[in-house]
């Protein structure tokens, strides 16, 4: 009798669109399957319904139950009304209908969580996604450069949108508050998983938050396998970081945290001849491998990047 092949539980940890990449690929890996999400995002819709309402930012999250979306043609159009977003003038232009769909939820329920599964469940979505904490989180940064007459100058930035753009050099992130619990759903999916995969993303405000909260590293340093997914090309909070320099601000916020696998594509790798030895002293084994997308652009290709999630997790012989 042919042994079944048992598929992995999974933890993709993230926020916006670098999340979304991997939970696109990873879907296809297995459907054992969980997004923890960033809560701090304050731009756009989401900060809007934030300040409004006193609610988690729901744009990340309704960027996860997007990607998690099924693959035939009603999955596709819940997909698309998701991140269909209102034009026009009015009060309702730039808001998803995805933001709208979760805040009225969750003023009805008054559980983000138990409105997320609500949603997944209407949707078909294949996996869970739960907030890394149920309590909206602001993201503070140290910022040099930002006066050409003072460059040694710090600068204290707030807010994940103001961050995320800023044109100084970011050198630490902390959260806001800082002892922020996480969801214990979060912690119990972290405590089953066989890998957690954290990253691509804005490395200050999509990446690190996660290990930023204390419960949520220790859940992420104890977990069984982690693989970290590196960014195609650097984002604005990071331009002109090498690779190598992504891998010293992660060790330099989580002294603790040990990788199992690093999944980098070649053409962000280039000229960079420290980054394996970096990331071998943290443990990892690296994955070299085209993964980003045929036309040239600067995403991952879902099934590129899912066949080296499959090579990375023992999938495939």
């Amino acid at each position: 009798m042919e042994r079944r092949l048992e598929l992995p539980r999974v933890v993709a940890l993230g926020g916006g669109h670098g999340l979304y990449a991997s939970l696109q690929a990873l879907r296809r890996v297995t459907s054992e399957l969980t997004a923890v999400v960033t809560v701090a995002d304050d731009g756009g819709s989401s900060g809007r319904l934030r300040r409004e309402f006193d609610i988690l930012p729901p744009g990340d999250l309704r960027m996860a139950m997007a990607a998690l979306c099924g693959d035939d043609r009603e999955g596709r159009l819940w997909a698309r009304v998701l991140q269909s977003r209102f034009g026009g003038q009015g009060p309702l232009a730039g808001h998803a209908i995805g933001n709208l769909l979760l805040a009225g939820i969750w003023e009805q329920l008054g559980d983000p969580i138990e409105g997320l599964d609500m949603v997944a469940r209407l949707l078909d979505v294949q996996g869970r996604v739960l907030p890394m904490s149920t309590v909206p989180l602001e993201i503070e940064a140290d910022v040099f450069g930002l006066d050409p007459e003072a460059p040694d100058e710090v600068r204290v930035l707030r807010g994940q949108a103001t961050v995320a753009k800023t044109t100084g050099e970011v050198r630490t992130v902390r959260l806001v508050p800082a002892e922020v619990p996480a969801a214990p759903q979060a912690l119990a999916a972290l405590r089953e998983a066989d890998w957690v995969v954290l990253g691509p993303g804005s490395w200050f405000t999509s990446v690190l938050p996660h290990l930023l909260v204390p419960d949520l590293a220790a859940g992420i340093t104890s977990a069984a396998r982690r693989c970290l997914t590196m960014n195609l090309v650097p984002a604005a909070e990071t331009e002109g970081y090498t690779p190598s320099q992504h891998l010293e601000v992660l060790a330099d916020h989580a002294p603790a945290l040990r990788l199992d696998a690093v999944v980098v594509d070649p053409s962000f790798l280039r000229g960079d001849h420290h980054f394996v030895h970096l990331a071998e002293s943290l443990g990892a084994c690296v994955h070299v491998a085209e993964v980003h997308a045929h036309d040239g652009t600067p995403r991952h290709d879902p099934y590129r990047l899912a066949a080296v999630y499959a090579e990375v997790m023992g999938l495939v012989g």
